[in-house]
């Protein structure tokens, strides 16, 4: 991929309109001076200051972070937020994200706000240090009145607007208890699967065993769960087992590999493989996966190869880990640079 072709490939992602569906979360980063812990008088428990408390889109909200960076046109956005605090500040962020729609968000008091709260030690002069994280989830299967709430929002965004690509976000532990319930899921898959110009990506951190088919994009072991083997593959292994479930399916799949880089098969079998680019100081892997998706995702339906999709987002991962103490994004100009291609032309 040469500079002119990356240029002719992203140029066209503020034309794109995207959906995004899924479980969103509440990032909330509580930075804490370790300098200033106390002990406290009724427990003689240590006391950590918090000195700043920054709230962010996560979950599905990461991927929403990262098309905004992007600079993707339209972003939908389906999700359930509570009727609480943490669900005023999820809203907010995303409303302020730059292309964000909000019309088939659904805030209601059945749930309480999916949230992750991330104390960080942020001391001068050292990289931050995540503590313990305390987490707001819902561990009950949701409602069915939500379930077809969402359903309607889901064909009315479908039915009226003219998305190039929707993407899935399962985020959630315990199966039924999010947004892509079966019956959600069935919904999407129904409105879709004549539609084969339009591009729809799916990925669960549970996996993807019981979902439709649509472009699968998962880990290694992941990929072990869904075929009922053991993780022990190697980078040949891999390509034919991606291979494999492309075909089967009829949709791309893509495999994230850590260090060893990003594997992907098209519809008709055929691999590519990217390797990973160097790491080039301290690095967090929280949000390369979301990452990963939206950039694989605005690649494919600007229509790059498979190979140039992989090499976008595989770089838009290297870009974000090296980002810490937050949920990250890579931009265009931040993608470009590490593939050299505001120097040289990128060979693949």
């Amino acid at each position: 991929m040469n500079t002119a072709r990356f240029k002719s490939i992203t140029e066209r992602y503020t034309g794109l309109r995207v959906a995004v569906i899924g479980d969103f979360c509440l990032d909330r980063y509580l930075e804490i001076d370790p300098a200033k812990t106390e002990t406290s008088i009724e427990t003689g428990l240590a006391v950590h200051n918090v000195l700043r408390a920054r709230p962010q889109p996560g979950g599905a909200g990461t991927i929403v972070n990262n098309l905004c960076a992007l600079g993707a046109g339209e972003i939908n956005v389906v999700g359930i937020a509570g009727e609480d605090g943490e669900g005023w500040e999820l809203q907010r962020a995303l409303q302020n994200l730059p292309g964000v729609r909000m019309e088939y968000f659904i805030s209601t008091p059945l749930r309480q706000t999916f949230t992750y709260a991330k104390p960080i030690e942020c001391s001068p002069g050292k990289p931050p240090v995540e503590l313990n994280r305390l987490d707001f989830k819902n561990w009950t299967p949701t409602p069915p009145s939500l379930e077809n709430q969402l359903c309607e929002s889901i064909r009315a965004l479908i039915n009226e607007k003219q998305v190039d690509a929707i993407i899935l976000l399962e985020q959630v532990d315990v199966a039924q208890t999010g947004v892509l319930k079966k019956g959600v899921l069935a919904q999407i898959h129904e409105l879709t699967k004549a539609q084969i110009q339009r591009i729809v990506v799916a990925d669960s951190r549970r996996g993807l065993k019981n979902f439709p088919p649509f472009i699968f994009k998962m880990n290694a072991a992941e990929l072990a769960r869904l075929l009922n083997v053991e993780n022990r593959f190697n980078l040949d292994e891999i390509r034919a087992r991606a291979s494999e479930l492309a075909k089967r399916q009829g949709h791309a799949v893509f495999v994230t590999l850590a260090e060893n880089g990003m594997v992907g098969a098209d519809a008709s079998g055929q691999t590519a493989h990217v390797p990973a680019l160097a790491v080039r100081g301290p690095i967090d892997i929280v949000g390369a996966g979301d990452a990963v998706t939206a950039n694989l995702t605005l690649a494919l339906a600007s229509g790059a190869s498979l190979t140039e999709t992989l090499e976008i987002a595989s770089a838009a991962a290297s870009v974000v880990i090296h980002q810490l103490g937050t949920t990250g994004a890579a931009t265009v100009p931040e993608i470009s640079h590490l593939l050299s291609l505001d120097a040289a032309p990128y060979a693949s």
